[in-house]
């Protein structure tokens, strides 16, 4: 199976270079799933229902969410009619939604999707690692499921690759978000599941993590009130990792990173084109 998984999108511009690459590349790559991050697609805080319904109708499969999961509140109510957004699966019980999908491609095959929050440096949610080994359990690759995509949104890469080496051989991809910064570590681990510590944001990288960089930087010098952060204006990048899975195992045979558009250097699968 061919796996596209893009990072939070953070704002417009974010929104806009999926809305305007993503068809493309779904249809040039020949892709059977793709994921998206969108906790920050609401002008950087949250996602809105008309905002989860573009990046659908852009080609996403899924779209997972995490700290700022309910930064609009309409997100409490329409994501129990959306069974294709997932918040952490380790919210406590009764949390609105769920943290994990089992979604059915074109082609018939499913893709288990979850979503997992870390704790460190974050909210104290329900311990991650167990909430996801349930889920695993319960949905076993290659017997279940024909692919595996865990989102670890989380603040620390110590947790994130502890996630990693958690679900090496059960899972096709381990990907971190929440840091919007593209890390260079992907790879496939020793049992056969992809990994990057952190995909990147979908948003415009001149920017301090999306956010327009006067405030943010008014802020460290001066440590007083200022005004609302803002989600910066210019010109989008798409950030994330392509993943190709063996059809038989559900693990990953290869993988690469993806950053198209903007002020980032272009990277794109060289065994896709």
């Amino acid at each position: 199976m061919r796996l596209l998984f893009l990072g939070d999108v953070v704002g417009r511009p974010g929104r806009q270079v999926v809305a305007e690459l993503l068809p493309g590349l779904r249809q040039s790559w020949r892709l059977d799933c793709v994921v998206i991050n969108g906790e920050n697609a609401a002008g950087g805080f949250g996602i809105t229902e008309a905002i989860c319904d573009e990046l659908l109708a852009a080609g996403a499969d899924a779209v997972t969410l995490g700290n700022h999961s309910w930064d609009q509140r309409e997100a409490l109510v329409f994501i129990e009619r959306q069974p294709r957004l997932i918040r952490p699966i380790n919210y406590p019980l009764g949390t609105p939604g769920r943290g994990a999908a089992l979604i059915e491609t074109e082609s018939g095959r499913r893709v288990l999707v979850i979503n997992v929050m870390g704790r460190l440096y974050m909210d104290p949610l329900d311990d991650p690692f167990a909430a996801v080994d349930r889920e695993l359990h319960a949905c076993p690759l290659g017997a279940v499921c024909d692919a595996a995509i865990v989102d670890v949104h989380a603040e620390a890469t110590s947790e994130k690759q502890g996630m990693g080496v958690f679900c090496d051989g059960r899972a096709s991809l381990v990907i971190g978000t929440h840091t919007h910064v593209p890390t260079s570590d992907h790879r496939i681990m020793p049992g056969g599941t992809a990994f990057m510590s952190d995909a990147g944001m979908c948003g415009d990288y001149d920017s301090m993590l999306g956010m327009a960089k006067e405030e943010p930087l008014r802020r460290f010098l001066e440590k007083t009130p200022g005004t609302r952060l803002e989600a910066a204006s210019g010109e989008g990048t798409l950030s994330g990792l392509a993943v190709e899975t063996d059809d038989r195992t559900g693990l990953a045979i290869r993988v690469s990173p993806v950053r198209l558009g903007g002020c980032l250097e272009p990277v794109m699968p060289g065994f896709w084109t």
